[in-house]
């Protein structure tokens, strides 16, 4: 199902999100087919589950529709279950980005070029995983949802300074979306 996509400002954007009881299998099959819903509408790359109200360790990722810049994402979708990173390098890249509970704002932000994830798949398989390129980028971004953090935290304090005005707004529901938004 369709759910709203909290906003910047909202409390549970800002909470660490709490692991997945694996146990709970309807529960979790719910929350990746209300994920997956609500990034087919939204048409983004990726959405955590704190984006839609839920602060638990789920994040999805579809890169399938960059594959005309991106060829290496052709089939390149995934759900990550408790997902935890067990390596990073130390080598640095810089992308922009963008995110779907912060409309209309973007940011040049360095994260590291690649990275090792430990996590359950949407079978509750384990599955151990390296990625590189974008594929990493749109993992680390929204594993950093899991842990309350924001793309915005990592601009560099100019833009930040010069976003202020902006992200207030956004937080006061002063935005438009094409997509069901909530501010709390």
């Amino acid at each position: 199902m369709i759910q709203p996509i909290y906003l910047y400002g909202a409390e549970v954007l800002r909470r660490r999100a709490e692991e997945v009881d694996l146990a709970d299998k309807d529960g979790i099959a719910t929350l990746v087919q209300d994920l997956k819903d609500t990034l087919a509408n939204a048409d983004g790359c990726g959405l955590a589950a704190p984006q839609i109200g839920v602060s638990k360790r789920v994040v999805i990722v579809d890169g399938t529709e960059m594959y005309d810049v991106y060829p290496y994402l052709k089939d390149f979708r995934r759900t990550l279950i408790n997902p935890v990173i067990v390596d990073e390098s130390e080598a640095m890249c810089e992308y922009n980005e963008g995110c779907l509970s912060i409309p209309g704002v973007y940011a040049d932000v360095k994260r590291p070029e690649s990275m090792t994830v430990e996590y359950y798949d949407e079978s509750l398989n384990p599955v151990r995983e390296t990625f590189d390129k974008f594929a990493c980028r749109m993992i680390q971004h929204e594993l950093s949802h899991l842990d309350g953090d924001l793309f915005t935290d990592h601009m560099a304090p100019i833009r930040k300074k010069m976003m202020a005005k902006k992200l207030t707004g956004i937080a006061a529901g002063r935005v438009a979306a094409r997509y069901k938004t909530r501010l709390k």
